[in-house]
């Protein structure tokens, strides 16, 4: 109590200090949040990981790739989808064929390599990751996996950040691009799962003929906000699916006369 007593007085200055300096607080928030992550995600190593994968897989080989993470999972501490949810994921990317794709929450480079390996052949990648090192180590395995930059890009930022900067993005890819995400995978901070589709809605992101968005969850309570928004909203979404902790909402823009 006394602690909120002292400090009252300092808000106002606190406040000024953060609107005069908000690039620097935004930069020092985007560290504070990329420290929170390692220290949330306890005993899976990254560096770890990327090394088992990196020295056993057959480079160039994206099956290989996948078969060595499956291989270090069994055994260790892994941020890998389930087989379980790998089979729900491939089985969305057979029937949607997206020609651009939405990853938030790249971790190992697992999905991004499950994603790609599936997709058309002029088929596109954009995966998100806050932890510089993560995003690094993942974007390498992609490359062993035999993927070139041309299929994919990796952001290194937080979700919210990514999002702000995907409308000026999608206006340098090839055409087509413009039309917005066929498929989101969202396999990030729960709590930013509501947040993120407001985003992808608010900016046009999402295709309006229809967008498939994947939500992986390890807790049922996890999606308990955006499954809200979700019954709220039958004229824009609709669970598609429930299966394996992978739950397939379907968001489409439904014409009306005002449209016309």
């Amino acid at each position: 109590m006394w602690l909120l007593v002292v400090s009252a007085p300092l808000l106002p200055a606190i406040f000024m200090v953060s609107r005069r300096y908000r690039v620097k607080v935004s930069a020092l928030c985007h560290r504070a949040l990329a420290w929170a992550l390692r220290l949330l995600r306890g005993r899976v190593c990254v560096k770890s990981t990327h090394a088992f994968v990196f020295s056993r897989c057959t480079h160039g080989k994206a099956d290989s790739v996948l078969q060595t993470y499956d291989l270090y999972a069994n055994t260790h501490p892994s941020l890998c989808i389930s087989p379980h949810m790998s089979g729900v994921l491939e089985e969305v990317v057979q029937r949607v064929r997206p020609p651009l794709v939405l990853e938030l929450g790249m971790h190992c480079g697992y999905s991004s390599v499950r994603l790609l390996r599936l997709l058309p052949p002029a088929g596109r990648l954009i995966t998100v990751e806050l932890d510089p090192l993560t995003a690094e180590l993942g974007e390498e395995i992609i490359l062993v996996s035999g993927f070139k930059h041309s299929q994919f890009q990796v952001l290194t930022s937080s979700s919210a950040e990514a999002i702000r900067t995907l409308p000026s993005l999608l206006t340098d890819l090839d055409k087509g691009s413009s039309e917005g995400f066929s498929l989101v995978l969202m396999d990030h901070d729960p709590q930013q799962y509501l947040p993120d589709l407001l985003s992808l809605e608010r900016e046009e992101l999402l295709r309006p003929s229809g967008c498939s968005v994947l939500l992986i969850h390890r807790k049922q309570r996890d999606l308990r906000e955006i499954l809200d928004h979700i019954g709220a909203r039958p004229d824009c979404y609709c669970i598609k699916s429930e299966r394996q902790g992978v739950t397939e909402i379907f968001c489409q823009k439904r014409s009306t006369g005002l449209d016309r």
